[in-house]
C-alpha cells in the first residue's frame, strides 16, 4: 500500500506509468492488494485528506476554492460509505486509491490535486495511527467494564473464600473477592500499557512525504493540529519507516489476551464437576450435539485458544520487521491484518468474558470445604511457632511431619496437633473451618480486613482509569 504501488484503471495510467513501458501483471496485482482489508480504514483516510488539504490551502499550494471543491467531494464519498452505495472498481488497489479516484470524479481537475505533497508512505501511517487512537481506548473502555464487574462481583462475595492454588495444588484459603480483584488489577496494567502506548502513537506523519519531506512550502505541525494529534514527525525517515508502535500496540493486546486466557482457564476448572465452584448462565454456555447433558464452557476456551493467535500476530510482525533497512519498505503493508484481527479478537472476547463473570453462580459451600481441608492451615501451624520464637525452618519441618503423618492415616491433623507438645489445643484450634482465611493480614494479602481496604483501593484505580481514557476519547 504505498505509492509506487498504485495499478492503473482499465484502460487508464497508473500513477507511475511513465517509467514502465506495460501495465501491471495480474499475478502482481492479486498478490500486492490490500483493498481487501485496508477498507475499514475509510474513515480515518477521508479525515486524514481533509486535514491534508486544509494544510495545502494553509500553505497556499491551492487555493481555497480548491480546498472548498475537494473537502466536499471527501465529505460526499464519506456519505457514499456510511451509506454503503461506494461502488469500488477492479483498480482500487487500496482505500487511498478508491478515495482519490472517487473525489477525483466528483470534483473533476481539483480533485487531482489531492495528492500534492502526500505520498502514500506518509498517507497510510497517518491512516494507521488515528484508527489505533480510536480503536485501542475502545478497547480500554471494554477492559474498564470488564474491571466494573470483577469490583461488583467482589464487593457481593462478602465472606466467601475457596482454595488460593500454587502449581495448581491448594495452597492457602484465599477471599473470593482477592481473588476476583488479582485479576481485575492485571487488567488495570493492560489499560495502563495502551495508554503508554498511545504516547507514541499520538505522533503525525503526514509532511514526511515518501522518506524525505518535500519541496513544498507544507507545514506539518498544523496539519498535525487539525487532525488531532499531539505531535508532528522528528524524522521523516523515521516517520514512514517505523512501526514499532504496531508492535509495541500488538504487546499490549497480547498481554490482554493473555490475562483473558488465564481468568478462562480458571472457568473451565471451575465449572468442572471435578471443582464444581462455578455455574455458567445458559446464555454463556453451549451444550454438545451428541451428549445431552453436557454444558460447555466455550467463552473460556475460546479466550484461552485465542491468544495463541495474539501471540502469533505479535512474533510474526516482529520478524517481519526485523531486518528492515530504513525507510519505507512494502512489508509494512503486513501491519495492518495482524493489529485488526488482534483488535477485533481482543474486543469480542473482552465482551464475551465480561458478561459470563458477571452472570456466573458461585457454589460457595463447594469453595469453602475445599478450602478448609486441614492440610491448607498447614503454614498457620508453622507461623504460630514463629510467633513463639521457634526459627521458620525448624517449625517447616516439624509441621511437614505432622502433615506426613496426617496423609499416612495416622489422625486428623487437628488431632495430631493437639497432642504434640510443641503445638497442643491453641494451635490445633487454628485448623478449624474458616479460621485461616482471617488470619491473611499482611498489606494487599488475601484476608477480610486487607480485602476491605483493597477494595477501595481498586476502585478509585478503576475511577482514574476511566476519566483517563474518557479524556483520551473525547
Amino acid at each position: 500500500m504505498n505509492e509506487q504501488g498504485s495499478q492503473p484503471e482499465p484502460g487508464g495510467k497508473a500513477l507511475w506509468h511513465g517509467r514502465f513501458a506495460g501495465g501491471p501483471s495480474d499475478e502482481l496485482v492479486a498478490f500486492t492488494e490490500s483493498l481487501s482489508f485496508d477498507q475499514r480504514l475509510w474513515a480515518d483516510d477521508i479525515a486524514g485528506s481533509i486535514g491534508h488539504v486544509a494544510g495545502l490551502a494553509h500553505a497556499s499550494i491551492i487555493s481555497n476554492l480548491e480546498r472548498n471543491l475537494i473537502t466536499e467531494a471527501l465529505n460526499d464519498v464519506a456519505a457514499e460509505m456510511t451509506a454503503g452505495t461506494f461502488v469500488f472498481q477492479a483498480s482500487d488497489e487500496d482505500i487511498h486509491t478508491a478515495v482519490e479516484r472517487r473525489v477525483t470524479e466528483i470534483a473533476g481537475p481539483a480533485g487531482a490535486k489531492l495528492h500534492t505533497g502526500r505520498s502514500r508512505n506518509d498517507q497510510s501511517a497517518t491512516d494507521v495511527r488515528r484508527w489505533m487512537k480510536r480503536e485501542l481506548l475502545n478497547v480500554a473502555s471494554r477492559i474498564i467494564e470488564l474491571q466494573d464487574v470483577l469490583l461488583a462481583r467482589a464487593e457481593a462475595a462478602g465472606d466467601a473464600y475457596l482454595p488460593g492454588y500454587t502449581h495448581l495444588q491448594r495452597a492457602q484459603p484465599v477471599l473470593l473477592a482477592h481473588h476476583l480483584l488479582a485479576h481485575g488489577w492485571a487488567f488495570g496494567r493492560d489499560i495502563d500499557r495502551i495508554l503508554d502506548a498511545l504516547e507514541r502513537i499520538d505522533v503525525s506523519p503526514l509532511g514526511a512525504g515518501a522518506l524525505a519531506g518535500s519541496s513544498l512550502p507544507l507545514d506539518p505541525d498544523f496539519v498535525a493540529n487539525e487532525l488531532g494529534f499531539a505531535a508532528r514527525f522528528e524524522n521523516s525517515m523515521d516517520a514512514v519507516g517505523s512501526r514499532d508502535h504496531v508492535a509495541e500496540s500488538l504487546f499490549a493486546l497480547a498481554m490482554i489476551s493473555i490475562n483473558l486466557s488465564r481468568i478462562g482457564e480458571e472457568f473451565v476448572l471451575w465449572t468442572s464437576d471435578e471443582f464444581g465452584f462455578a455455574t455458567l448462565n445458559d446464555g454463556y454456555a453451549t451444550g454438545s450435539s451428541m451428549l445431552p447433558q453436557k454444558k460447555n464452557p466455550d467463552i473460556a476456551e475460546l479466550a484461552r485458544g485465542k491468544a495463541g493467535r495474539a501471540i502469533g500476530n505479535l512474533t510474526g510482525f516482529l520478524a517481519t520487521m526485523k531486518g528492515l533497512p530504513l525507510s519505507y519498505n512494502r512489508d509494512y503493508q503486513e501491519d495492518k491484518e495482524p493489529l485488526f484481527d488482534a483488535v477485533d479478537q481482543v474486543t469480542l472476547a473482552l465482551g464475551a468474558v465480561t458478561g459470563m463473570i458477571a452472570t456466573a453462580t458461585w457454589n460457595t459451600e463447594r469453595m469453602q470445604a475445599a478450602a478448609d481441608s486441614e492440610v491448607n492451615s498447614a503454614t498457620d501451624l508453622a507461623e504460630w511457632l514463629v510467633q513463639r520464637g521457634t526459627p521458620f525452618r525448624d517449625a517447616h519441618a516439624l509441621v511437614g511431619q505432622l502433615v506426613r503423618r496426617h496423609l499416612a492415616g495416622e489422625g486428623s491433623l487437628r488431632s495430631l496437633a493437639q497432642a504434640d507438645p510443641a503445638l497442643g489445643p491453641d494451635a490445633a484450634a487454628l485448623i478449624a473451618p474458616g479460621v485461616a482465611v482471617q488470619r491473611r493480614t499482611t498489606p494487599g494479602g488475601a484476608g477480610p480486613a486487607a480485602v476491605s481496604v483493597q477494595l477501595e483501593r481498586f476502585k478509585r484505580k478503576v475511577i482514574e482509569l476511566r476519566e483517563a481514557v474518557t479524556t483520551l476519547i473525547r
